[in-house]
């Protein structure tokens, strides 16, 4: 059984800093992709950063020069290190696997399993 537990959520002042954590268990964590999405108040889920099992990434446009991905296979994490917070980067942050062996991948339904959420609020 895969589980994914994030971590790292709570409130911060626009233009701080905030790293989020994802402790996967349940099969084997190198092989697979690792994602980050979000659901901001009144919009829909949307794909922010992704990290595949050789390390590659891909990132949304919104967050692009401000969040990066990583991952420690030895201690089956993956983070999100979040700078520059703006308002508009408040949502329940979602860590997702899915994709053995592939490139990163920005669609969610091309991945299989999903952690409960931690919440990030910024406040301006």
């Amino acid at each position: 059984q895969v589980q994914l537990v994030e971590s790292g959520g709570r409130l911060v002042q626009a233009g701080g800093s905030l790293r989020l954590s994802c402790a996967a268990s349940g099969r084997a964590f190198s092989r697979y992709g690792m994602a980050w999405f979000r659901t901001g108040s009144g919009k829909e889920r949307e794909f922010v950063a992704a990290i595949s099992w050789g390390g590659s990434t891909r990132y949304a446009d919104a967050v692009k020069g401000r969040f990066t991905i990583s991952r420690d296979n030895a201690k089956n994490i993956v983070y999100l290190q979040m700078n520059n917070l703006k308002p508009e980067d408040a949502a329940v942050y979602y860590c997702a696997q899915g994709g053995e062996l592939v490139p990163p991948r920005i669609m969610a339904h091309e991945y299989d399993y999903w952690g409960q959420g931690t919440q990030v609020t910024v406040s301006s």
